[in-house]
């Protein structure tokens, strides 16, 4: 029989919840320690009932003794018993409060810790096209905010769940011992209290998710803002931003207020219900008090006044928990997404170089629009191959290929005649170095930028080498530091051609067999561009260079040059060759080739 709607997300609810819990497997020691001081919590709560009782017949006797038939105690009177036990309860109580919030809290925070490594670790091997497919604002949302509302769900929640789930089911067990005719009377609320509590958690569940979404787009136009707040000042975007910041911070707030409002109704509904049920109670003991003594009939009905705020707190929890689910459901979304395929066997230590493309066709991953079509080229070790045509022609696409950012289908792609996809994924990797046009650089030292990643822990004398051949040492002797300076998030207080230049420095420092460069010059002024080309003159002796470029200067030593136009390869040869046929390559330099305000070719 198959699955009604509720049945499907109530199953989907227990299995994410489940799978929630197993994280807390590694911390089941402090877990079980918790939940004993739990039990000793909720233990206090029958009896704090069960002194009332004596100190109601102690009014009217307080020289009868409690304990009659215990050695040592047998002379002890209400009058000292009531105040002592009560000091005494308070005692364990305070124990077990200490053992439960404490040793939880542990689990607490282990767990989001685990949470969040493990979000983040994924990250590290997601495909690029994960990337391209979610905005870097709800990838950081789910790190900070919806990981701290899982551990509401699998911590807070349980708290909530086991100490009052106890107290509740202690108090019943006293209540049935004391009156079991009229407690199963009181029994017959429950149905009620366990439906408004199922049509809640529903709401809850819906309007938190639409709370995460709001928070993931609030987070998302502060981080593009704070990234971008150059272009915002020179281009008057203030008032823009300030509208789209207030308009996702006011859907965040609207969300919030809907989800408060729910829990702002439903709650005094419930304490209405069993409020009601308690008068009820009340009229009944009145009513059917039998023999019972004034102490029993206090101790009944302490008890059972004890047992609302419990339930009450049990009927919230579904708030919690739900939120929970909700963050918990996107958070393994994301753990669950395939990393990248990386079914390669082979691993070599060093490679020659060559470079064979044959056939190769290619289409970005949930698109139909071909963006390669049947390309063929070899590059032979230490050659240089640029590559040139118009924006859009397909250049960055096909050196986006080699390193494996994204996976062809059709076609093949050689390194030394082994087939890209035939390597294992960091062996490959390691022997193609890459600059591109937008340079990444990390809060850190000059020299941790330089030798970053496999390189870190490279002797000083290789750090300052590198810098020396991208023509970087002189301008960082300069900084207040030197290599042990810090750049600032992104370089930012570094210039674009000292940038380009320290990750030029970092390709240099790899000492790739293979150099892919990605306009990798175009953020140089002349004189910079001019030492530059004289390092890429040396670096690129003895290795295969692809080089994407839009300055004649930089492609006219090519020993070939691949001229592209709409994903084919509509031309080949050396600058000389290619001129003298007068054909793309020609109008291309016509245009200005070497002058990229004229002509965008990249």
């Amino acid at each position: 029989m198959a699955e009604t709607p509720r049945e499907a997300e109530q199953s989907s609810s227990l299995k994410i919840y489940f799978r929630l819990l197993s994280y807390v497997k590694p911390y089941i020691g402090i877990f079980l320690l918790s939940i004993l001081g739990f039990v000793i919590f909720a233990s206090t709560q029958p009896m704090l009932a069960g002194i009332l009782k004596y100190f109601v017949d102690g009014l009217s006797n307080p020289q009868a003794v409690l304990f009659p038939s215990v050695p040592y105690l047998k002379d002890l009177q209400l009058l000292q018993a009531v105040p002592l036990l009560i000091v005494l309860i308070a005692a364990w109580q305070g124990l077990g409060s200490f053992l439960g919030n404490y040793f939880l809290a542990k689990v607490s925070l282990g767990l989001v810790h685990d949470l969040r490594v493990e979000l983040f670790n994924k990250l590290l091997v997601l495909p690029n096209r994960y990337f391209d497919n979610h905005n870097s604002g709800h990838l950081i949302s789910r790190i900070t905010f919806n990981v701290t509302m899982v551990t509401g769900a699998a911590t807070d929640a349980i708290k909530v769940v086991i100490r009052e789930g106890l107290t509740v089911v202690f108090l019943f067990v006293y209540l049935l011992w004391m009156n079991w005719k009229l407690t199963l009377v009181m029994l017959a609320i429950l149905p009620v209290i366990a439906l408004m509590v199922g049509t809640a958690s529903k709401k809850f569940r819906k309007q938190s998710k639409k709370i995460q979404v709001a928070m993931g787009d609030v987070t998302h136009v502060a981080s593009e803002t704070i990234q971008g707040y150059r272009v915002v000042r020179s281009f008057g975007g203030e008032s823009y931003e300030q509208q789209r910041f207030a308009n996702a911070s006011q859907s965040n707030t609207d969300k919030q207020l809907r989800m408060t409002k729910t829990g702002a109704v439903y709650t005094p509904m419930l304490q209405l219900v069993i409020y009601t049920a308690m008068a009820t109670l009340m009229f009944l003991v009145l009513f059917l008090r039998g023999d019972a003594t004034a102490g029993d009939l206090v101790a009944y009905i302490t008890a059972a006044g004890l047992l609302p705020k419990p339930i009450r707190q049990l009927s919230e929890v579904s708030s919690t928990i739900q939120k929970g689910l909700a963050g918990a459901e996107s958070i393994f979304e994301q753990l669950d997404e395939a990393p990248e395929v990386d079914s390669g066997t082979v691993e070599l230590d060093r490679v020659v170089g060559r470079l064979e493309v044959r056939n190769l066709n290619f289409t970005y991953p949930g698109t139909d629009r071909q963006v390669l079509t049947d390309i063929n080229f070899t590059a032979e070790p230490g050659q240089m191959i640029a590559l040139v045509g118009r924006s859009g022609s397909g250049k960055s696409t096909l050196a986006a290929l080699i390193p494996r950012f994204y996976h062809h289908d059709q076609g093949q792609i050689l390194l030394d005649g082994v087939e890209i996809e035939n390597y294992r994924l960091r062996n490959l990797r390691k022997h193609v170095a890459q600059v591109t046009q937008h340079v990444t650089l990390f809060n850190d030292t000059v020299a941790n930028n330089i030798a970053y990643g496999d390189l870190a822990g490279a002797p000083r004398n290789e750090i300052e080498a590198a810098a020396a051949d991208a023509y970087a040492k002189e301008f960082v002797e300069q900084l207040p530091k030197g290599f042990d300076t810090q750049v600032g998030e992104n370089g930012v207080l570094l210039s674009g051609g000292q940038r380009q230049r320290l990750a030029i420095a970092r390709a240099l420092l790899k000492n790739a067999p293979l150099l892919i460069l990605d306009e990798a010059t175009s953020a140089l002024d002349t004189e910079s561009e001019r030492h530059i080309q004289a390092a890429l003159d040396h670096v690129m002796q003895g290795r295969t260079t692809l080089v994407i470029a839009h300055r004649l200067s930089t492609i006219e030593k090519a020993d070939i040059i691949l001229v592209m136009d709409q994903g084919k390869l509509v031309e080949r040869g050396t600058h000389t060759e290619l001129l003298a046929a007068n054909g793309y390559y020609a109008r291309l330099h016509a245009m200005g080739l070497d002058e990229p305000a004229k002509a965008d070719i990249t």
